[in-house]
């Protein structure tokens, strides 16, 4: 923290709410953010000022220094992913809070975190926050909130906020405004005379970071990287499997196998020129949304200067139902009070707002273009809807190649995603269908993916002969054909390389088998010790992975009871990695002896020991 974040001035309420939002590489990445400024917004209508603040930017250490201000508080939005792993921006803060012995009597904070319960560690990050910081003496305002995307992360941040901002307004003896009306954080700056050289065209962080190219290359330096491969991956059926490579010979990029590689798509120009149609607005005019608070560390919603253009395919989310907030702020543009009624009602927490949100915009998928087309009466101004719509999230997805193997290319292995919606549009993911599209031309040209490398914990054990018993039906086979070919390699350079079994689950065997020639070969050559492959709907009763671990119990609890097997699990985190899980219990009852309870708490330690890893998403 600097000394620009402790402000204070005459006025006697809590004149500093501190928002640090830490962002996640899950589910919800910019929602932590989101949340952030949505407090501080509402900090306005308490007659407080409110700044949204990223932990990265600042020196947390001097968080003690929040107390010299009076009437001062932060509040703490904070995200977990993974293993119950703090974020990347929230990691040196997170170090700090373990090894600091710092008082922070005299501290007024609040902590919402932002979770989901199918992980194992359901919101561990916003759980000890709010420990420690009480711990270190700080002064616990207002209970801890916790978020659950499994459900409706937006319902449970909604439900907390409407009680904390009572408790906040009772501990600092302030009253609320009663002011309910929009607030701008930003002003529009059009610029009609500007060199184009001056204007961002889609980078995330230094300007002209595209054309002149320099590493070390993060999530605010983006390494362009050629695709070399784009196959489909599936004989047959009406889905789309892909595999996809992209070359990083003069990236200085390295990764390990079980790494996440980041890619930042562009949203469907049609999409874009459609949302431009629909609000007569010229698309290439460059603008700049300049924050109207000056001591704000952010200065401006996305890169800017910028084009609407560039500002709707590049840095905004148009393509998700928008959340309530964005539904109350845009409710004044309508000029049918039958179609505001319904805007605000859908935005309240009423029981039939929620209900009407739930059916109207959830169930029905609308996105904004979708509620700019059923609402013919709303009209807002394109600078204040992009001010109000979210980032557009970076995609992560698990290599699938090893750097033994393939140091200069990353590969991917990916389902498009498209379908139906109920209102009979058609509904198309982004990252997905745009990567379908970077295709291998032979005229030379090649399309590039922006990217980097995220680290993981998902790793192969250190010592080879350890056996590896590899479950990942569909594309959560991804890591697994790098680690596959990681002790291919392995066995090349002589080592002692331990069973390495795999069970793998797909619908028809003659349709999406995914990497069958691959996987077969390794399997002749004594790589793979055991294929397992589960074809769900090629027989009367479905089959899936977890029948197969059932089927060899015995075999399976020797190895993880006696020869120190290690377990990965990747995919689908709300079902399938529950199911394994029960499978593993029930193995560990009926071959072991053990309790249910004995059996959970088993596989929770071998958990804690890095020996049952888990790479998955809901």
């Amino acid at each position: 923290m600097t000394s620009s974040d402790l402000l204070s001035d005459e006025y006697q309420p809590p004149e500093t709410l501190l928002v640090p939002h830490l962002n996640s590489p899950s589910p919800f990445i910019w929602t932590a953010e989101e949340f952030a400024n949505r407090l501080a917004k509402d900090a306005h209508r308490y007659g407080m000022k409110g700044m949204a603040t990223d932990p990265e930017e600042y020196d947390m250490s001097e968080l003690s220094r929040l107390k010299e201000i009076p009437n001062s508080m932060a509040v703490f939005c904070m995200a977990t992913y993974g293993e119950g792993d703090p974020t990347d921006n929230a990691q040196e803060f997170y170090d700090w809070m373990q090894g600091t012995d710092d008082d922070l009597e005299g501290v007024n904070f609040a902590v919402f975190g932002l979770g989901n319960k199918t992980y194992e560690h359901f919101n561990a990050t916003g759980n000890y926050t709010d420990k420690r910081l009480a711990e270190l003496g700080g002064k616990r305002v207002f209970d801890l909130g916790l978020g659950d995307d499994d459900s409706n992360l937006e319902e449970d941040f909604i439900s907390w906020k409407e009680q904390f901002w009572p408790a906040v307004c009772e501990f600092f003896g302030v009253e609320a405004t009663g002011e309910e009306s929009s607030i701008r954080q930003f002003e529009l700056v059009v610029h009609n005379d500007i060199n184009m050289n001056q204007v961002y065209t889609g980078e995330m962080g230094r300007l002209k970071s595209f054309q002149t190219q320099k590493p070390p290359f993060d999530s605010k330096n983006l390494f362009l990287a050629p695709v070399t491969v784009n196959r489909k991956l599936n004989k047959g059926g009406n889905r789309h499997l892909m595999h996809i490579e992209l070359d990083i010979m003069d990236s200085k990029i390295r990764y390990d196998a079980g790494d996440h590689v980041a890619v930042y798509p562009t949203n469907d120009a049609a999409v874009v020129n459609r949302i431009g149609e629909r609000l007569g607005v010229d698309l290439d005019t460059v603008i700049s949304l300049k924050n109207l608070d000056e001591e704000s560390n952010k200065k401006h919603p996305f890169p800017c200067p910028s084009t609407y253009r560039t500002a709707l395919t590049h840095y905004l989310d148009i393509n998700n139902t928008p959340r309530k907030n964005v539904l109350y702020e845009l409710s004044q543009y309508t000029s049918d009070p039958q179609e505001q009624e319904n805007m605000r009602k859908m935005a309240s927490a009423s029981p039939e707002g929620k209900a009407l949100y739930q059916s109207w915009v959830l169930d029905s998928e609308r996105n904004i273009l979708a509620i700019l087309e059923d609402l013919p009466s709303l009209n807002p101004p394109v600078d204040h809807l992009c001010e109000l719509l979210p980032r557009l999230q970076a995609r992560y997805y698990s290599i699938a190649s090893s750097n033994k193997v393939h140091p200069t290319s990353i590969h991917i292995c990916a389902v498009v995603i498209e379908y139906t919606t109920k209102t009979g549009r058609f509904y198309k993911g982004v990252a997905t269908n745009w990567l379908k599209n970077k295709e291998v031309t032979e005229n030379g040209h090649k399309h590039t993916v922006p990217m980097y490398v995220r680290r993981s914990q998902f790793r192969l054990p250190f010592k080879p002969s350890n056996p590896v018993i590899m479950i990942g039906p569909g594309t959560g086979i991804a890591p697994f054909v790098g680690f596959i070919q990681e002790r291919a390699w392995q066995k090349e350079q002589g080592k002692d390389v331990g069973e390495t079994i795999l069970y793998f689950g797909c619908r028809h065997k003659n349709e999406d088998f995914l990497y069958q020639q691959e996987l077969e070969e390794f399997e002749r050559a004594g790589v793979l010790t055991q294929l397992n492959v589960a074809f769900s709907r090629d027989q009367e009763h479905k089959i899936y992975v977890q029948h197969l671990l059932k089927k060899n119990k015995e075999q399976l609890w020797k190895l993880i009871h006696s020869n120190n097997a290690h377990i990965y699990v990747c995919g689908d985190a709300r079902n399938m990695a529950r199911d394994v899980h029960t499978a593993f219990y029930e193995i560990a009852e009926e071959v072991g002896g053990l309790t249910h309870t004995q059996a959970v708490d088993y596989f929770k330690k071998l958990m804690t020991k890095g020996r049952y890893s888990q790479d998955v998403w809901s």
